[in-house]
């Protein structure tokens, strides 16, 4: 069996935490998340280039991305369109399920942050 040769200056680690960050995930809650260590999350993004196969597809699902993207191959989509990591489709349930008040105090927040994100220009509209 052939091993996977990642790029040149780009390992799985380095993938794995550019993954995380960009789903918004801190090492403690990708790890709460997965059931897991921070510490098994730390070893993974600094040490280690052979994750194992099961945790692959956990991550994927989790950081909202494929199995191929977390492994670096050639042409594989960063991102499932129009997926929501579990996370927030857990805290999207728990809104729904808010009295209208605080649900519609939190989602003015919200808006309020995706208003101040588009100003200053880091935000993406649908």
């Amino acid at each position: 069996m052939t091993k996977y040769l990642a790029p040149e200056g780009e390992g799985f680690g380095e993938r794995l935490a550019s993954l995380r960050k960009r789903a918004g995930y801190t090492q403690e809650q990708l790890a709460a998340e997965l059931g897991i260590s921070r510490r098994r999350i730390a070893y993974y993004e600094a040490e280690s280039d052979h994750p194992p196969v099961g945790f692959l597809a956990d991550l994927a699902r989790v950081l909202n991305t494929t199995t191929d993207a977390l492994l670096g191959q050639n042409g594989a989509d960063k991102r499932r369109p129009l997926a929501l990591s579990p996370r927030l489709e857990r805290r999207l349930k728990q809104i729904e399920r808010l009295s209208p008040k605080p649900k519609q105090q939190l989602l003015s927040i919200i808006d309020s942050f995706i208003a101040a994100e588009q100003l200053r220009g880091n935000g993406r509209t649908p």
